[in-house]
């Protein structure tokens, strides 16, 4: 079962994205700021993140940095309200984040999450 960590600072989003993940069989943490976020990172393994960029403590997008130090083409679907190239000139190190725009569907978030699984799995063997 995967698992998978939840950044993002409003309670609706997290249960919300949680629901959807846990029905659809993965293991869920939920972290309420991008401090908690990092904090469980980095004591528990994960298979992918879904980070809000804007969080109240601190910037998803440092938070996705953060992630990526420790962990290069960690899989990642960045959050937000805001269309993607709104904030993916911010941070050129989001070039393979797979981004996705509030509201959405059930399904798009499933998406999403597989395809930024896929992405890394092609960078892993690309370093190879």
């Amino acid at each position: 079962m995967a698992r998978v960590l939840i950044i993002d600072d409003q309670k609706d989003v997290r249960a919300m994205v949680a629901i959807v993940l846990r029905v659809n069989r993965y293991d869920v943490v939920e972290a309420e700021s991008g401090a908690a976020g990092l904090k469980a990172f980095a004591e528990d393994p994960f298979d992918a993140a879904i980070v809000d960029i804007f969080l109240n403590d601190t910037s998803g997008i440092g938070v996705i940095a953060s992630i990526r130090d420790q962990a290069p083409g960690f899989p990642i679907v960045a959050i937000s309200g805001m269309t993607a190239l709104d904030f993916i000139g911010e941070a050129p190190d989001l070039a393979n984040v797979v981004c996705l725009q509030k509201p959405f569907r059930p399904n798009d978030l499933l998406w999403a999450l597989k395809a930024a699984r896929s992405r890394a799995g092609a960078d892993e063997q690309a370093a190879v």
